[in-house]
């Protein structure tokens, strides 16, 4: 029997820890597995593109543990009353290769993303910053403004998005969150009015093609930008020129695939970059002064994935309330007799059907 989280369970738990303790906490899990980045055997994610989206599969592996994520975006699926992005996935033990948990990612990729952003900010935005703006307010924008709250104490969230309905639609839902009541929320005209002053700017748009969300001139000496919207080949969302100033310090996940999918992707494959696990490791700085311009360049990688799944496997067996098990590989009496223990015996099935 293998242990299974489905949506009801993962809305259980969130109920159940908070959603700003669960990104904390998680948040802490991608950071200790970040240091340890050498053991790991990483490679960039498969995408099959389409016209209209793109489906993935993110597979990575710490010799003890392997996992993969399958999830897909397509930004037109709303139009169809269907979310942009899904997800699930699969965390295993390498030396049996028996999967130890199957769980729903598409709430937990929007957890997980969060907690990776604001973990990145705690490392490279000015200690001092309290106000964010939040450029693009969908899917994933109230799980940003939860996790930048809790892991930096934000006290100010100006918010745009070109579809009015969705400020509303985040303005509303973080007012009714009690650890939201006293952050400042402020509904900005554009994008413009949005970054002027802030100390983050997160953009986190869905529109997949180059977008030029941020401008050269709307940055200013000693900003965190948290770029999450670009996640694939045609997809960015800041000016290039951005990316050539000499006050900007770029981060990123893994740099192999950054270099497909992330902002990055506009730039020449000499051109500088930090990878993320350097900064926690002790190897780089994330924000070398307090002027500098500092970018985290976020197209999710596989290790945070990870990460989120053995998170989950290690909050299910203190809770095991909150998942259930399903019968997703055989267990019969003879291991060389598949046939006989599965298809060639009613008494077995019949208890399999119980069992499940």
């Amino acid at each position: 029997m293998v242990d299974y989280v489905g949506i009801a369970d993962i809305q259980h738990l969130i109920e159940e820890i908070g959603a700003g303790e669960f990104m904390e906490r998680l948040a802490g899990q991608i950071e200790s597995d970040y240091k340890r980045w050498g053991e790991f055997e990483k490679s960039p994610r498969l995408a099959s593109h389409s016209d209209v989206g793109v489906i993935e599969l993110m597979p990575i592996s710490d010799g003890g543990l392997y996992s993969f994520k399958y999830v897909n975006g397509h930004p037109k699926n709303t139009g169809e009353g269907l979310l942009t992005v899904t997800a699930f996935g699969v965390l295993a033990a390498v030396d049996t290769g028996y999967p130890l948990l199957l769980s729903e990612l598409t709430i937990t990729t929007a957890l997980r993303t969060s907690a990776m952003s604001a973990l990145a900010a705690k490392w490279m935005a000015r200690p001092d910053s309290k106000v964010m703006a939040l450029i693009g307010n969908g899917a994933q924008s109230e799980f940003q403004a939860i996790a930048f709250q809790r892991i930096l104490g934000i006290t100010e969230l100006r918010l745009f998005d070109v579809d009015p309905k969705a400020t509303a639609k985040i303005v509303q839902n973080l007012r009714a969150m009690p650890e939201m009541r006293n952050v400042t929320l402020v509904r900005a005209t554009s994008c413009e009015e949005a970054v002027r002053g802030a100390d983050i700017v997160t953009t986190v748009t869905a529109d997949k093609r180059n977008a030029v969300i941020l401008t050269p001139d709307m940055i200013q000496p000693g900003m965190h930008l948290n770029a999450v919207g670009g996640d694939c080949p045609g997809k960015t969302e800041l000016h290039v020129d951005i990316l050539h100033r000499p006050d900007v310090r770029i981060v990123v996940e893994y740099e192999p695939q950054s270099r497909i999918e992330g902002e990055i992707q506009q730039l020449a494959a000499a051109h500088p970059v930090i990878e993320f696990a350097e900064v926690v490791r002790g190897a780089a700085q994330g924000r070398a002064a307090a002027g500098e311009v500092t970018l985290f360049d976020s197209v999710g990688f596989a290790l945070e994935d990870y990460s989120a799944l053995r998170f989950l496997h290690d909050l299910i067996a203190e809770r095991p309330e909150f998942c259930r098990q399903i019968d997703l590989v055989p267990e019969i009496d003879d291991p060389k007799d598949l046939y006989g223990g599965t298809l060639g015996s009613g008494k077995r099935r019949a208890k399999l059907r119980r069992a499940a």
